[in-house]
């Protein structure tokens, strides 16, 4: 039956249809009338066709170019239902209008059986088309892998929206719009109208639930369909798979020209075949999915459990009953986070009895930086030393000490927390880095002759005006550190012991670092002031000369003696003492205060530990509160060298240098 223009034609159907047989490489084109009236474009295989066409042609046009008349209006109705098998299926479906049943070089994929290929984009396909694609395609510019879209001649559709309906009364008072799943396997009605004498077409869907048809369609646009239509045309459906695959359904439909398309009875929807078994494999595997990485997160969480456990143990203190008895403990936990971990990047170097770490006390002390000794496990002398220290703990306070500020015992080892001096030790700024790989860095002689004062005057608060007399025993440029403002601070009291204020020492064990060592050290084994005043006459030598107190023999120069006090006492007896100073200075230094650190270095140096000064001497000629008279001498004899074995030679001071002469031995100071 062929209607003409201007009369109605009008059908519904649950579902007769005639469905084109075609044929092409590699593309199976299907069609199936299920019991009860679905009609199952294609079912879940790969790269599937299906179309299905109303068996009568339907007439849109009244004359073969149309004679400058419109269009016929349509409407149409139909539900579809897509269902999918896993996670994503392919790739939709379309409602056609099309010149015959057959479509030339229909292809599956993204093409959905409308076009192929060869023939997309042809005007002489004079197809219409509004498809519902499943899948994102960026060669057919679609909007997302959830849209509908109305195509002429092309896939690249004209116009496309996401999926989705309105609520409200589109009178000005839409509520909003709801985004509807095209692959729910849930039906969805559509609706299609075209007014032909406005060239106008809309698109609405929206799912069986909706009780009413949505007031606002989807998409609404001009167009003009009088070049694409024919005289006489064939409506119905494509559908076409790919690699993925879905069952693309049509459950109901109804079509009618200039008129409104007959309402579906929703009541009385065919029902579809869900996929029950493929869907209970997937229900299988979820759950496998879950039960294993239920099994492997309890076994994680086991793990975790055991290795926290196991550090908690590791971080946990054993106290012994000594150790109550002394303030400022830190527990061990906070060293070891401070440190993170005692890691490698964190190590600042290592001395006679452990390693040194830089740390950050964040709860404890708000983020200070602090360096952690840590002593050597089994060290034989590192308990009694740490003792030794703890005792002093709340007593060595001074601005030329480095403080301490805690202390920690976690199994055999021992752990120091020192503040944190920024700028290193002395030894580095005189002599460079370990690795001594780049030039040491040129510490101005006004820097040298402060760091000497500093030190000075913290080793008289360690001999006189302290609680108790300290001897420090390790009096050396590496023990000596510089804070931010290059202040000296003496540090290391690992070596230190105690005693009361004219007690006999009570150490018995040598030690100490060679060439700072006194000579009686080496007979009596008893470390006093006197032996730290020979140390510190050793620091005042290296410190203006720029040498260590023994240099190695291929280190020194062809008129330098190897040891150096030695070689600078040989420059006094030349008359020459200010040839001792450091090169590097190139000159710039004060004379005045070169002659007074040589000639002190000089003097503490001596053999005779009642020649030397007491340290409150010392501090006061390096402060200008006393100056040396013009009449001091010093007396070196065969306790001094072998050189003076049976005979005596002495240095005296005068403002223009030093003087060489020879006399008796001189006793005392």
């Amino acid at each position: 039956m062929i209607a003409p223009p201007n009369s109605v034609l009008c059908f519904s159907v649950l579902f007769v249809l005639v469905v084109s047989s075609c044929s092409g490489d590699d593309v199976d084109f299907i069609y199936q009338v299920l019991h009860g009236g679905a009609l199952q474009l294609t079912n879940d295989s790969n790269r599937l066709v299906g179309h299905a066409f109303h068996g009568s042609p339907v007439r849109f046009l009244d004359v073969p170019d149309g004679g400058g008349r419109p269009p016929s209006s349509f409407s149409t109705a139909f539900v579809l239902d897509i269902v999918t098998v896993g996670s994503g299926g392919g790739h939709g479906l379309a409602f056609v209008v099309a010149p015959s049943t057959v479509l030339p070089g229909a292809s599956p994929e993204v093409y959905l059986g409308v076009h192929g290929p060869a023939t997309n984009g042809n005007p002489a396909n004079h197809v219409f088309a509004v498809e519902f694609d499943t899948v994102l395609d960026l060669e057919m510019n679609d909007t997302n892998g959830n849209h509908v879209g109305v195509d002429v001649n092309s896939l690249v559709s004209n116009v496309s929206e996401p999926v989705a309906y309105y609520t409200g009364d589109d009178g000005g008072n839409t509520t909003a719009r709801v985004p509807v799943n095209l692959e729910s396997a849930q039906p969805i009605q559509a609706w299609i109208d075209y007014d032909g004498g406005g060239g106008v077409l809309n698109v609405t869907v929206a799912p069986v639930s909706v009780a009413e048809r949505p007031l606002r369609p989807l998409i609404s646009t001009k167009l003009d369909l009088r070049p694409i239509f024919r005289e006489e045309m064939y409506v119905g459906f494509s559908s076409a798979t790919g690699k993925l695959a879905s069952s693309h359904y049509i459950l109901a439909w109804s079509f009618r020209t200039n008129g409104l398309a007959q309402s579906i009875n929703l009541r009385r929807l065919p029902k579809v075949p869900k996929p029950r078994t493929a869907l209970s494999k997937l229900v299988i595997i979820k759950f496998a999915g879950v039960a294993c990485a239920g099994t492997l997160t309890l076994i994680a969480a086991a793990m975790v459990i055991v290795l926290w456990l196991r550090k908690r143990a590791k971080l946990a203190d054993t106290l012994e009953d000594w150790e109550l008895e002394h303030p400022h403990r830190f527990p061990y936990k906070d060293l070891y986070r401070a440190t993170k971990g005692f890691k490698e990047s964190e190590f600042l170097g290592a001395g006679g009895f452990g390693q040194v770490y830089k740390g950050v006390l964040r709860q404890r002390s708000g983020g200070d930086k602090v360096a952690i000794k840590r002593l050597s496990a089994g060290t034989r002398q590192g308990m009694k030393e740490f003792v030794a220290e703890i005792a002093s703990l709340g007593r060595m306070r001074h601005r030329n000490l480095v403080e301490l500020r805690g202390w920690c015992k976690h199994g055999q080892d021992l752990f120091l927390v020192y503040e944190f001096m920024p700028n290193g030790s002395l030894d580095a700024h005189l002599f460079g880095g370990a690795d001594r790989r780049e030039p040491p860095p040129l510490l101005p002689w006004a820097q040298r002759f402060a760091v000497l004062g500093g030190v000075a005057r913290g080793l008289l608060y360690l001999h006189e005006e302290g609680e108790h007399v300290v001897v420090h025993r390790d009096v050396k440029a590496n023990n000596v550190l510089l804070g931010a403002d290059m202040g000296a601070r003496l540090g290391d009291f690992g070596l230190a012991r105690l005693y009361e204020h004219g007690a006999n020492p009570a150490t018995t064990l040598v030690a100490g670092t060679l060439g700072y060592m006194a000579p009686e050290l080496t007979v009596t084994s008893r470390a006093t002031t006197a032996t730290d005043v020979f140390s510190f006459g050793a620091l005042l030598l290296e410190v203006a000369c720029g040498r260590r107190p023994v240099v190695p023999p291929g280190e020194a120069t062809d008129d330098s003696d190897v040891i150096l006090v030695r070689w600078v006492r040989d420059c006094a007896l030349d008359g020459d003492l200010l040839r001792a100073v450091d090169p590097r200075l190139e000159g710039c230094y004060d004379e005045g205060e070169a002659k007074l650190v040589l000639w002190l270095g000089l003097m503490c140096s001596q053999a005779r530990p009642e020649a030397r000064p007491s340290m409150r001497q010392v501090c006061r000629y390096l402060s200008g509160e006393e100056a040396l008279r013009e009449d001091a001498v010093l007396v070196f004899t065969g306790a001094d060298s072998v050189e003076f074995i049976g005979s005596s030679l002495s240095i005296a001071w005068s403002s223009s240098g030093g003087t060489m002469s020879s006399g008796s031995l001189h006793g005392g100071r």
